[in-house]
């Protein structure tokens, strides 16, 4: 079975709803206030996890050479992740 595909206005639409529920009743201007830094944080964390696994693959699985800061685009401080 096929993923269902959603439309950015269905996106919209859902991220409110979210927002809503995380941060009680706020202006709808306000919401990216609350929203886009946890959307932000996990895409980092996605990319960062994306990296790691593709330098396990092109390092033969070597964990620690995995870790080098240079395999990554971006840097996420220990315990951040």
């Amino acid at each position: 079975m096929a993923p269902e595909s959603t439309s950015l206005a269905q996106l919209e639409s859902h991220l409110s709803r979210v927002a809503w529920l995380i941060k009680a009743p706020v202006d709808a201007p306000y919401f990216q206030t609350y929203i886009f830094p946890p959307l932000f944080f996990k895409r980092l964390s996605d990319v960062h996890d994306e990296e790691h696994a593709a330098a396990l693959v092109e390092l033969h699985g070597d964990k620690e050479a995995a870790l080098f800061p240079d395999t990554y685009r971006f840097q996420i401080p220990q315990g951040c992740h």
